[in-house]
């Protein structure tokens, strides 16, 4: 087992896989930036099935679509087409990601931190998708901004907090999940009108 792995204990790995999965459904391009960043400048020693993260290639791809994101997840509207287009790959990266802490020399809880990783990807990307499509009901912009800085510092939030307080990010993590998943209860009707522009968008793309 490589090196960064013996590093951590499982709670400290379980809370890794569950950062980057959970996150991944706010902002996969930052999750992957950030991590692969932190991985080349020496501030964490990733585990070999992140290491490509780190790789200047990946970097400047997760940069420049990070950068995009940014600015495009603030605009009301835009932000919900920039969901709609990035749902279909935010579940499955998340639960590579997660996968990814383990590696192939742990096959058993690779694939459950992929199960975890992606359900968790699945319950922010649900929670977000809803939460931004009922602000778009409003005119104004500025909760959309408010909004899109507040789910960037959660993303910033929760790498730090699995990388430096395991157990309190683990604590925290099933309070904010449990809050999600009564945020798009309440706000289904929004989550189910944003899965029919999604059904819509991938009908209407070419094969």
């Amino acid at each position: 087992m490589d090196q960064a792995l013996q590093a951590l204990d499982m709670p400290g790995l379980l809370a890794l896989a569950a950062a980057l999965g959970w996150a991944s459904g706010f902002r996969l391009y930052a999750v992957v930036f950030l991590v692969g960043a932190l991985g080349a400048v020496g501030g964490i020693e990733l585990p070999q099935g992140l290491a490509l993260l780190q790789h200047p290639a990946v970097l400047a791809t997760s940069g420049a679509l990070l950068f995009v994101e940014f600015f495009a997840d603030k605009i009301p509207g835009l932000d919900s087409l920039w969901d709609i287009v990035n749902s279909v790959i935010r579940v499955p990266a998340g639960a590579a990601l997660a996968a990814g802490v383990f590696g192939a020399d742990n096959a058993t809880m690779a694939l459950v931190a992929a199960l975890m990783g992606g359900t968790l990807a699945a319950t922010s990307q649900a929670a977000k998708t809803s939460t931004r499509a009922a602000i778009n009901a409003s005119p104004e912009p500025f909760s959309n901004v408010g909004m899109s800085l507040a789910e960037d510092g959660m993303v910033v939030a929760a790498v730090w907090l699995a990388t430096t307080h395991p157990l309190l990010f683990g604590v925290l993590l099933v309070f904010v999940v449990i809050l999600m998943w009564i945020v798009t209860w309440f706000l289904f009707k929004f989550l189910r009108a944003a899965l029919r522009r999604l059904r819509a968008f991938l009908s209407s793309a070419p094969v």
